[in-house]
């Protein structure tokens, strides 16, 4: 059971990792490419950066939902691991996974709806000219916080996948009977 306890955590931490890398590498520039805004007429083209941006959110939501998964996954065998290892869960292992999680959420939860709010007022011709100008310098900065997040967030999962696969087996004891515990 620790065998497959070790490498459930292993597969989550290598695909949460491998996808938020492919994401960030080539996914996301992907998006704003010479080839996608061709299929919005051209880089030239009024809208073609906004669908472009549309398209983006839309995978972006998914994203972030991988992410939630991830991480309940990753806790789920975190918990399983210390009860039926009985041994205090890592400190290390277990504050890196709640603070991706965290930066996950927060990612999904309140900065994207924030950027979607922007981008729509950016790009919407009812708004004076003004107001979307300043809708598109705020978009700027939170968008930078968003790839910093995402950049703190991929190097913390690598940091995780580390963490999972060197995690010391020796260190590993005899699962725990439930008859021990007293009530």
């Amino acid at each position: 059971m620790t065998g497959l306890l070790r490498f459930i955590g292993l597969v989550n931490a290598a695909v949460w990792f491998g996808a938020a890398l492919f994401f960030t590498i080539a996914v996301g520039p992907a998006f704003f490419s010479d080839e996608m805004l061709a299929i919005f007429g051209s880089a030239q083209a009024p809208y073609s950066r906004a669908w472009a941006g549309l398209v983006a959110m839309v995978v972006l939501k998914r994203y972030f939902l991988w992410h939630y998964v991830c991480a309940a996954i990753g806790l789920v065998h975190l918990l399983a691991e210390a009860a039926y290892l009985g041994r205090p869960l890592a400190r290390w292992r277990t504050g890196l996974l709640l603070g991706i999680a965290v930066l996950g959420l927060s990612g999904g939860l309140w900065m994207q709806p924030k950027l979607k709010e922007l981008h729509t007022a950016k790009y919407n011709p009812q708004l004076k000219a003004e107001e979307r100008a300043q809708a598109g310098v705020s978009f700027a900065v939170w968008h930078g916080v968003s790839q910093a997040t995402n950049l703190l967030m991929t190097a913390g999962l690598l940091a995780f996948l580390w963490l999972s696969a060197s995690h010391n087996s020796s260190e590993q004891r005899r699962p725990v009977s439930p008859f021990l515990y007293k009530a």
